[in-house]
């Protein structure tokens, strides 16, 4: 109950199965003298529910028109054209990138599994004009500073509820509405699990009337 004043129910949740499957492998394979798994006694917390924010185009338009800090700007164009996490994006280098296949080869991730993502015309375009072809990283800044410098820039643009991560729910969603597959999507995110992609999914509803007609 304490936990939920700080962190959501979903991150409750995955905290007490951890700790749960912890002391189930603790009694059932280790033999330690438990008498029972206190976590089956425990009412878990229900799923937060999902966001469903996306990025306007006007707003969009006014982060990356007031965006003086060049790094932050990639990052967002990047984020936008990729779908990359902000780890993957910080722990990208140049020699991760393939000019003739237009891959970017990502090693370390969330899941644990690597993958190539396909570069638009775009993503290429603004990862040459970074400036950055010295520096071992494509970004070369810390995750806080990315961090301070994103809030800063949604305040200076009266842009409300909006959170560095979800530029990559904003990329999902506009993969599908260019008509890829769900396994291309997979590809380009890394999702192992259809369900989680789901969840970063929020197609408009409009759009797919559009396509109706």
């Amino acid at each position: 109950d304490d936990r939920l004043g700080f962190v959501s129910p979903s991150s409750v949740r995955r905290e007490l199965v951890i700790l749960r499957h912890c002391l189930s492998t603790a009694i059932n394979e280790w033999d330690t003298p438990i008498s029972e798994n206190p976590i089956f006694r425990i009412a878990i917390p229900k799923e937060s529910k999902q966001r469903t924010r996306r990025v306007g185009h006007e707003e969009l338009n006014s982060l990356l028109a007031n965006c003086s800090h060049s790094d932050l700007r990639l990052a967002i164009e990047l984020a936008i054209e990729t779908g990359m996490r902000r780890g993957e994006l910080l722990n990208a280098k140049w020699e991760h990138i393939d000019g003739r296949k237009r891959l970017l080869h990502i090693s370390e991730t969330k899941t644990g599994h690597s993958r190539a993502i396909p570069l638009s015309t775009k993503a290429i375009k603004v990862i040459e004009a970074s400036g950055n072809q010295q520096q071992e990283n494509i970004l070369p800044i810390s995750a806080n500073a990315l961090r301070l410098a994103w809030e800063r820039l949604c305040k200076r643009c009266n842009v409300y509820n909006l959170r560095f991560h979800d530029l990559r729910h904003e990329a999902i969603s506009r993969f599908f509405e260019l008509g890829l597959s769900i396994p291309e999507v997979q590809l380009i995110s890394g999702h192992r699990d259809v369900r989680m992609l789901m969840r970063y999914t929020h197609l408009k509803p409009e759009d797919v009337g559009l396509k109706l007609n």
